[in-house]
């Protein structure tokens, strides 16, 4: 479609052409020189003319070439900075990731520590029942003495509970009256082992009230 655009426009000016006539040169010097002259300043004022929008041109290409250099400048700054980060972020993670590994292991062998160390109390505690508030053994076969001795240390577990959580909620309840009676569902060597403990203390006036001690 250009080509044919092109084509009619020859074909126009090819007929303006056709319909002109020449016009006749005079031969006087002076004419031909003044003609040339005027020729030249109308080609000069042109090339002048393309020169000038030449150089807007470039002026302006520069610009837009400054301007793109400059962006492409802050895109590479932009670029570094976000690797910067993700670099950094990265470490981070890293470090974090060995450090919660390390704190999980470390939680873990406390609380194997602290496994061990309950099991070690609560064996002692049963050896020291026990010892100190024996079972009967009249008519008894060493199987059934076992079998009494769990459900002894057993109970005795459920009772000491049982009074903590009595203490404890006391406490909690009414903390200026932090003290609980002792009533016959206490049985007075579990509440003498309390007190030498330290677990328990009893009211300065009254000996059948017990309250929690302030271990802070």
């Amino acid at each position: 479609s250009l080509l044919m655009i092109r084509n009619k426009a020859l074909m126009d000016e090819y007929d303006e052409w056709q319909r002109r006539s020449p016009e006749v040169l005079p031969a006087e010097p002076d004419v031909l020189i003044a003609l040339g002259k005027e020729e030249l300043q109308k080609v000069k004022d042109d090339l002048d003319m393309a020169l000038a929008m030449v150089q807007l041109k470039n002026k302006q290409l520069e610009e837009d070439l400054e301007r793109e250099q400059q962006w492409h400048e802050d895109q590479e700054k932009t670029l570094g900075i976000l690797n910067k980060i993700e670099e950094e972020t990265k470490i981070q993670d890293e470090q974090a990731s060995k450090k919660g590994d390390t704190i999980f292991h470390d939680l873990q062998k406390k609380m194997l520590r602290l496994k061990r160390y309950n099991e070690e109390i609560w064996t002692a505690l049963g050896k020291f029942l026990q010892e100190q508030f024996p079972l009967p053994e009249k008519g008894e076969s060493s199987k059934r003495k076992k079998t009494a001795v769990s459900i002894h240390v057993g109970f005795v577990h459920f009772l000491i509970l049982f009074v903590f959580q009595l203490l404890i909620n006391k406490l909690m309840e009414t903390p200026h009256e932090p003290y609980i009676r002792v009533n016959d569902s206490f049985w007075p060597p579990y509440v003498e082992l309390l007190l030498r403990c330290g677990v328990a203390l009893r009211h300065p006036g009254d000996p059948n009230r017990l309250r929690l001690e302030s271990f802070h």
